[in-house]
């Protein structure tokens, strides 16, 4: 971690102290540490405490400081590596969440655009509290990594969840982080995401639930690892990730043309998409009028099959398949796997409640080439797409 910047930021609860300790692990691996503090940490710990530590001006009024017409947080945050909020309290992570800023670190939060790491430490009860929890459901699917809190004795005398993370875990994890910043670099990924629209007259498509919200944090987080991202994606209501490249289609025609075109080019192809398997094999000139009474036949016929299109013509590119089932999982996967000469199939079970489409978690089982069957626990999709990408590195060339 080496001249890493990094923006420490302390939130008012007893484990502030622990804060002191992990600036000093911090800054002796080389790091650049800028303390940030909420408008009450300094009733735990003074901030002549962490400025004498780190060896920098601490940030913790936003006015009546020396430095106040200078824009600290803008300062701070223009300057970061990585914003790592420890301990969070269940209030910081409010504010985070509802986007209020009424002292220093909520307006360091805001103001900051690279990654945000928390490890919070509360009461049992309030690390339960639907409000909380809600909070850090809508954090994490913002893209900030959570270092969960440990169960052991807690400072109000009950035992239970809510107890800071150990700082050798905390410290790793970030070490971890920085590690990742930049393993893709020089990678070319290709991503799909989405569902496909396949029309059946002018008004009306055949489609399926999906949100892309897998492929959109893949393509988010390996551009952010340092990875060259092409993301192609069928209808979504999301803003693709800054600093991706981004094509849209349609139907599973159209963004097969698109694979076609960009997959000599790249190293991996994640294909996330969930492209429809039929599409209409006439399409209507005119809407198709609903007569009283009377049923509609439509006449279907199979897509083409994307990935086992890019199975005849791949040459060096590790190739992930995504396979959403209702039944039977893991062998459906292997036979997908199998067919279509897949380095990796990522395998969901779409019939289980709160995962899988329009969530923004899931809970998958990775199978690699060698039928290696690695059963992951329920996480963000943002977890699960770096979970992926830690394999690329490896094999792309």
């Amino acid at each position: 971690m080496k001249n890493k910047k990094i923006a420490l930021a302390v939130s008012a609860g007893i484990a502030a102290y622990k804060a002191v300790e992990l600036l000093r692990m911090l800054v002796k691996e080389g790091a650049d540490v800028r303390v940030v503090m909420s408008a009450n940490a300094g009733q735990f710990v003074t901030p002549l405490t962490f400025e004498s530590l780190s060896g920098n001006p601490v940030y913790h009024q936003l006015f009546n400081s020396e430095r106040s017409a200078d824009m600290e947080h803008i300062r701070v945050a223009e300057n970061a590596d990585l914003m790592l909020v420890v301990p969070a309290t269940a209030s910081t992570l409010g504010k985070m969440a509802n986007g209020l800023a009424d002292d220093a670190l909520s307006n360091l939060y805001l103001a900051f655009k690279g990654p945000v790491m928390a490890a919070p430490a509360m009461n049992e009860g309030m690390w339960g509290n639907l409000a909380v929890r809600k909070n850090i459901e809508q954090l994490k699917s913002r893209g900030v990594e959570f270092i969960e809190p440990e169960e052991g004795e807690l400072a109000c005398g009950t035992t239970g969840p809510g107890r800071l993370a150990d700082l050798d875990r905390i410290f790793s994890r970030v070490k971890s982080r920085f590690e990742k910043l930049q393993d893709l670099r020089g990678i070319k990924i290709l991503v799909t995401a989405g569902p496909t629209h396949e029309p059946l007259d002018p008004v009306r498509y055949l489609s399926n639930p999906s949100s892309g919200k897998m492929g959109y944090a893949i393509a988010g987080q390996a551009q952010a690892r340092g990875g060259e991202v092409v993301l192609i994606s069928g209808p979504t209501h999301l803003k693709p990730p800054t600093g991706v490249g981004f094509k849209s289609c349609k139907t599973a025609e159209e963004m097969n043309q698109l694979v076609q075109e960009f997959l000599p080019e790249c190293d991996a192809l994640i294909m996330s998409a969930a492209v429809g398997d039929f599409t209409a094999e006439k399409l209507e000139k005119e809407k198709i009028k609903k007569q009283s009474g009377e049923g509609r036949t439509l006449n279907l016929v199979p897509t083409k099959d994307i990935l086992m299109e890019v199975s005849k013509v791949k040459t060096h590119q590790f190739v992930v398949g995504f396979a959403a089932e209702t039944q039977n999982l893991v062998q459906s996967a292997l036979e997908k796997l199998r067919n279509k000469k897949l380095d990796l199939i990522v395998a969901n079970d779409i019939s289980a409640p709160g995962i899988g489409f329009q969530s923004d978690n899931n809970q998958v089982t990775l199978i690699d080439a060698d039928e290696k069957i690695e059963n992951l626990p329920r996480m963000s999709k943002k977890e699960i797409a770096d979970i992926l990408l830690d394999k690329i590195p490896g094999h792309a060339r």
